[in-house]
């Protein structure tokens, strides 16, 4: 497998009715994105090889995710879905999903739920404890109140492959840093971890610089090392602040300076073995 691979992306089609969080107020992405849309970006970026993440939280929306990944001639290597984790039916609907091999990881929407310790409830920890025997990967899509609760999950699934997307969503806009370095450190003190260098300019807002995203991507480099980071567009999210293009040129930018075997770890190297694409 050669080129850069896209360890986080997303399509859409509004008529499936369950995005919820997708509505008319985020005007620039409330339509349709398909993976058609998507290859001439991949082709400007370099981009052979993709991870489709689901958007919904339905079960529904991870077998189009599969539909459209395997439609799609070897372009999407894996798909990141969901199950309920808390339901009772949650390992047998895993078990079922788990059948397709281009299934490489589930997320609940941890960021979006009421309870910043829900992934720490008995119920949850059963469903979590089968996903590696099904050969699942996690990704936490968690903002800092979902750390300290992450934190303790961890230490109680020693065997659980974890990756935080969009390096767990730091207010870049507002300046935040603190508590978020603090636990970022602590999570990558854990050798398990990986952590997504995604969704940033959206966090840092439609009038973001390269020179406010370096602090937090400087960081992230410093407590994982490049080898434990992998690259995403997360797109078409990231066309609330920016481009696909112009969030690509700015992760070149920010890594000028890197060794060739460091680029090729985010750029493809990482999210290709923790995925096992």
């Amino acid at each position: 497998m050669t080129g850069h691979i896209d360890a986080h992306h997303h399509v859409w089609s509004l008529a499936r009715g369950d995005y919820g969080w997708l509505t008319p107020e985020l005007a620039p992405i409330h339509r349709d994105y398909s993976l058609e849309d998507a290859l001439p970006l991949f082709d400007h970026a370099g981009v052979t090889a993709s991870v489709l993440v689901q958007a919904a939280p339905t079960v529904a929306e991870t077998r189009y995710l599969l539909d459209v990944a395997k439609r799609s001639e070897g372009v999407v290597k894996g798909v990141v879905g969901w199950v309920d984790f808390g339901a009772g039916d949650a390992i047998p609907a895993l078990t079922r999903l788990a059948r397709d091999p281009l299934l490489k990881g589930v997320r609940p929407m941890l960021q979006d739920l009421p309870d910043p310790a829900w992934i720490l409830r008995a119920e949850v920890g059963r469903t979590l404890a089968a996903l590696p025997r099904l050969g699942l990967r996690f990704d936490a899509l968690v903002k800092p109140a979902q750390l300290p609760a992450l934190l303790t999950m961890l230490d109680r699934h020693p065997d659980l492959a974890v990756v935080i997307d969009h390096g767990a969503k730091p207010d870049i806009k507002g300046g935040m840093w603190q508590p978020w370095a603090r636990y970022m450190r602590a999570l990558a003190d854990n050798p398990r971890v990986r952590c997504k260098l995604s969704g940033l300019v959206t966090e840092a807002g439609p009038g973001w610089t390269i020179d406010a995203l370096r602090r937090y991507v400087d960081y992230l480099v410093e407590i994982f090392g490049p080898q434990r980071l992998m690259w995403g567009s997360d797109w078409p999210v990231v066309n609330l602040a920016a481009t696909y293009q112009s969030w690509y040129a700015a992760t070149i930018a920010l890594t000028a300076q890197w060794s060739a075997e460091d680029r090729a770890a985010l750029m493809g190297g990482t999210a290709r073995r923790f995925y096992g694409l």
